[in-house]
């Protein structure tokens, strides 16, 4: 029998049936199993040889980044402008859609439940497509440019910050909201003052974190085309121009930086 003890250091008997510990013995069996068997299909679609020699490379690669080629910021500063308002028009486009949809998937704020499975839909469509590949198709639909990366940039933001709204929106206060019904308030002036009050605060530090996402997400969807300093990262990559590379990677670490600072005054201002 297993046995555990106390704070006081007193054994515990604890009893288990003979059929628990089979299970919990086909349970580590299947784990250890799965394991093996996902290592095994690892491995074989591994290049081991390439493996092997990714040291030597990759000293050797760092070793063509440097020194930096510093004069070549001059050309970043405008594709980082870029970055950064993708980043800021994609937030601000993504929270006015995310905003409506939040409340009508809410269970205490929706106007039926029909509405509130099709606000789901909405939400987990968006949270399970990533900003890059929404790049993609809009660069096909819309053509290369900042406007895809900006649209991108939104349709990824509806998932975040309409399914954290709607939790928010679901964990308020009940008491607010029955006294200000209890009036005679219309369903429009209950939300007004009894549901917006609770959960603002909330809001503003999602959207703030969404924000400082989006400043990183930004910074690739140039790969695709989607605009930015992304589009800089490809074409030195391209050319194998490493020095310039590692430029644009301590120009973005900085922008990350400086962003991380920013969402953390603000959500400190705001909660």
């Amino acid at each position: 029998m297993p046995v555990s003890t106390t704070p006081q250091g007193q054994p515990v008997w604890q009893r288990r049936t003979t059929r628990a510990q089979w299970l919990q013995y086909l349970a580590w069996l299947a784990g250890v199993s799965l394991f093996l068997l996902c290592w095994k299909m690892i491995s074989d679609n591994t290049m081991w040889v390439f493996v092997e020699d990714a040291g030597r490379q990759g000293a050797d690669l760092i070793s063509r980044m440097t020194p930096p080629k510093w004069g070549y910021a001059n050309v970043l500063w405008k594709p980082m402008w870029d970055t950064i308002n993708i980043a800021i028009l994609g937030t601000v486009l993504g929270i006015i859609m995310a905003f409506p949809v939040a409340f009508l998937a809410a269970r205490n704020t929706t106007p039926h439940p029909l509405v509130r499975s099709v606000a789901l839909m909405v939400i987990v469509s968006s949270r399970s497509i990533n900003s890059l590949i929404w790049a993609m198709l809009l660069v096909t639909i819309l053509g290369p440019g900042v406007l895809a990366g900006i649209i991108a940039i939104a349709l990824r933001s509806i998932g975040f910050v309409g399914k954290l709204l709607y939790e928010a929106i679901e964990e308020i206060h009940p008491t607010p909201v029955e006294a200000i019904s209890a009036t005679g308030a219309s369903r429009l002036q209950v939300m007004n003052y009894g549901v917006l009050p609770q959960v603002m605060p909330a809001f503003a530090g999602i959207s703030v974190y969404r924000w400082d996402i989006n400043i990183r997400e930004s910074t690739v969807l140039g790969l695709v085309g989607a605009g930015g300093i992304g589009l800089q990262l490809n074409a030195s990559i391209n050319s194998l121009a490493w020095n310039q590379v590692s430029v644009i990677f301590i120009m973005i670490f900085a922008t990350v930086l400086v962003s991380e600072w920013i969402s953390a005054r603000v959500r400190h201002a705001i909660i």
